[in-house]
């Protein structure tokens, strides 16, 4: 991983100045720069567009009681994009544009989702006994059961609850 950073912190500006040389000597220094400019407006108009979109399904998901993995992904990979349309090149505007684009997200999900796949481990258990679990690809759990600290917690079913009471916001009572 360490190697890969290095690479990249000194293959990415290289890149970039080749970038800029290249396309200065075909078109000019001031449209070249103007270019640079626009690809970072346009950057961060789509990224507020697509930020306030993720965040809505976000809040609609949470208000439903469920975990918004895919909206929480989606946010980490729009901040990322606007890191790299932000910073001034032509490939890294070129890489931020593509991380706007959701299929291409998908496929970076997807990738993740498969890579961490075999590395995750969950454990259920009820009274020392495992009632649901997920193993490593050899099929051996990691430790003994009831080896790691023990969490006591107490329940109450609230499947029949419609609507569950909003946060009192602002300071007002409702």
């Amino acid at each position: 991983m360490g190697i890969f950073l290095l690479a990249a912190f000194i293959g990415v500006p290289i890149l970039e100045i080749a970038v800029f040389i290249k396309v200065g000597g075909l078109i000019g220094l001031w449209p070249t720069l103007a270019i640079v400019i626009l690809t970072a407006m346009a950057g961060t108009w789509a990224l507020r567009a697509q930020g306030l979109a993720t965040l809505a399904r976000a809040r609609t998901q949470i208000d439903r009681g469920e975990l918004p993995t895919r909206e929480l992904f989606d946010g980490a990979c729009l901040l990322i994009a606007g890191a790299l349309l932000l910073t001034p090149g032509f490939v890294t505007d070129f890489l931020g544009f593509l991380l706007f684009l959701p299929p291409v997200r998908d496929i970076l999900r997807n990738l993740l989702a498969q890579r961490m796949k075999g590395r995750v481990e969950t454990h259920v258990y009820v009274d020392g006994q495992e009632v649901h679990g997920t193993r490593r690809p050899g099929g051996r759990p990691r430790g003994r059961p009831g080896a790691g600290p023990v969490i006591e917690g107490d329940f109450d079913d609230v499947t029949e609850i419609d609507e569950l009471p909003r946060p009192n916001r602002g300071g007002r009572r409702r």
